[in-house]
């Protein structure tokens, strides 16, 4: 897994050291608006960055590729994730506190996460996960190419009732 650079923004793959700045970043109470809450303590929040640090799931048919999202100025914005299947599928995430919204970092981030998927791990497919009501989130995967309807040869992905699944078969550039 290597660091990603887009535009000015930087991908660092995420590492148990990162959490104390991105403790911070996630304890915004905005982000959990719709779903979640914020990690329970700094220490916690270390030891899931630790075990992340593995890179793929234990009987490791996934791999789990998390990045940082790092500002010009140094500031961490929020995380980039996706679990990737031997199928060459991703599931994605993402997270930025609420002070970095609308400005375009997270599509840049987003975008140079798609294509790092696309090139070096081979996806094919993308799929986001999210409530139904977050209208905001919908209509940021919207404008990175996603859409609701699968590709025809993909099987629908299983979701909650209060769920909306979207997918891309290109990563947005």
């Amino acid at each position: 897994m290597k660091t990603l650079v887009a535009g000015n923004l930087v991908l660092e793959p995420q590492v148990a050291a990162h959490a104390q700045a991105m403790f911070e970043v996630l304890s915004d109470p905005a982000i959990y608006e719709f779903e979640n809450a914020p990690p329970e303590s700094q220490a916690w929040l270390e030891q899931r960055f630790a075990r992340l640090e593995s890179r793929h799931s234990a009987d490791g048919s996934q791999q789990w590729l998390n990045w940082v999202v790092r500002l010009h100025s140094g500031a961490l914005a929020g995380y980039v994730q996706a679990t990737v299947t031997e199928e060459h599928v991703a599931s994605i995430a993402y997270e930025f506190a609420s002070s970095f919204w609308r400005q375009r970092i997270g599509s840049t981030a987003v975008r140079a996460m798609l294509a790092e998927l696309e090139t070096t791990y081979g996806v094919t497919t993308f799929v986001a996960v999210l409530k139904a009501r977050n209208g905001r989130s919908a209509a940021f995967l919207r404008h990175l190419g996603f859409a609701a309807t699968p590709p025809s040869d993909f099987r629908p992905v299983e979701r909650e009732s209060d769920e909306i699944v979207m997918y891309s078969t290109l990563p947005a550039r």
